[in-house]
């Protein structure tokens, strides 16, 4: 092995008259550099995407949601009790849930009106970190539909805008569930106090979420003490699936649970479909540099016709005559590769600690291009490369072992 490789290696090293098979040779390993950098580069500013999308998601749903078919749940205690000891749950917390009209002057928008409750539910934790203005919501406030002070509530920071409200002024909150009068049903209305306003990043979150305190939403519903459903934290959030299986199994019917992978599947399918067509495109850089290494391979082959011939005739079997071209390609494809990898770690680690790529944050979550240099993705990378690299030079090599002694020598 060791003759093939130091032969191969001195086919490398082009001689006056070779000029242009080492020209090729050099564009053959910027070519493999270029394709491997660029799909290095672009996997992880998408896996980066990926990362921030499912932490915006997770920062504003709980891992897995367990609801009731028809209604409320009016047992939720025990409910959650039951939950509590399937194997992977972490925490579980009540809220209420629907969609109601809020309005401040004559501005009128519809919203989806959550009631969780401060201190025990995982989001509200998260919610808390995204206070732009003002603070959350207060747990010891007196929430009664009846009390004089107004219960606090948290608004996403496009509702509040396109209402007009900032913190400290009071909007109405229009409830599709009526009160039965003697004029029939009458739509319930109660006035809340802007207390804070969030901001996760996720027009979708912040144009039509708003947060209350899980009491006054109950009230104002009318729901005494039932609730719309439970929120489930688990300790592995890429295992919530098989968690919420499990919680469906246990609970049965009239429950389901859904896993948040679950109610945001188009979104991830789509990602995943986009990250798959750009590593296809990608590598086409490289496919197109294997070509590169084909013609090299074939213009070395008939340069060296008559080494070739003097080496079969001195006894060299034919598969190592195959083994000196196969290395002579792998040099190339090894050589180009190590380069890529290195540009491409070294763009990454740019990008990540200087964030000198700007995004319009009125159209993108993130003002910066996020990156998530994920192994997996690197060994898959290289190790492409590598694979299209050696099959490149099977043909070349193959027609240089079937060289015939006699026919190379013939005319020298």
């Amino acid at each position: 092995m060791f003759l093939e490789f130091f032969i191969a290696f001195r086919y490398l090293l082009a001689k006056r008259k070779q000029i242009f098979i080492s020209l090729i040779t050099i564009i053959s390993i910027a070519g493999v550099a270029v394709g491997v950098a660029a799909l290095i580069v672009v996997m992880s500013v998408m896996s980066g995407f990926e990362t921030e999308l499912k932490s915006r998601i997770l920062g504003n749903n709980a891992h897995i949601v367990v609801m009731r078919y028809g209604g409320a749940i009016s047992d939720y205690k025990k409910v959650m009790e039951r939950v509590q000891k399937v194997p992977g749950v972490r925490l579980t917390a009540p809220f209420v849930l629907n969609q109601v009209m809020i309005a401040h002057g004559r501005t009128v928008s519809g919203v989806v009106f959550r009631g969780i409750d401060p201190e025990n539910d995982p989001l509200g934790k998260d919610v808390r970190s995204q206070i732009t203005a003002g603070s959350f919501m207060k747990t010891a406030a007196d929430t009664s539909l009846g009390s004089h002070d107004y219960p606090d509530i948290v608004l996403g920071s496009e509702v509040a805008k396109n209402l007009g409200v900032s913190v400290g002024g009071r909007v109405r909150i229009i409830s599709p569930v009526g009160s039965p009068t003697p004029l029939g049903m009458v739509p319930r209305m109660k006035l809340f106090q802007v207390a804070g306003i969030f901001s996760s990043g996720m027009y979708e979150y912040d144009s039509s979420l708003v947060y209350v305190n899980l009491a006054a939403a109950q009230r104002l519903f009318g729901l005494d003490e039932k609730v719309s459903g439970i929120s489930v934290q688990v300790g592995d959030v890429y295992g919530a699936g098989s968690v919420g299986k499990k919680i469906q199994q246990l609970l049965g019917y009239p429950f389901w649970a859904r896993d948040w992978t679950d109610m945001n599947r188009n979104l991830f399918s789509a990602l995943k479909l986009e990250r798959v067509t750009m590593f296809v495109i990608l590598m086409l850089i490289i496919l197109v540099a294997a070509f590169n290494i084909v013609s090299t391979l074939f213009m070395v082959v008939m340069e060296k016709h008559k080494d070739i011939a003097i080496l079969k005739t001195l006894g060299m079997p034919a598969r190592r005559v195959m083994r000196i071209f196969v290395w002579e390609g792998m040099i190339v494809g090894v050589m180009g590769t190590l380069l890529g990898l290195g540009a491409g770690i070294g763009i990454c680690e740019l990008l990540k600690n200087y964030h000198f790529i700007n995004l319009p944050s009125d159209i993108y979550y993130v003002t910066t291009l996020p990156v998530s240099l994920k192994p997996f993705y690197v060994f898959l990378i290289c190790f492409m490369s590598l694979l299209i690299s050696f099959l490149a030079t099977i043909y070349p090599s193959y027609r240089a072992s079937k060289m015939l002694p006699a026919e190379a020598l013939r005319y020298e």
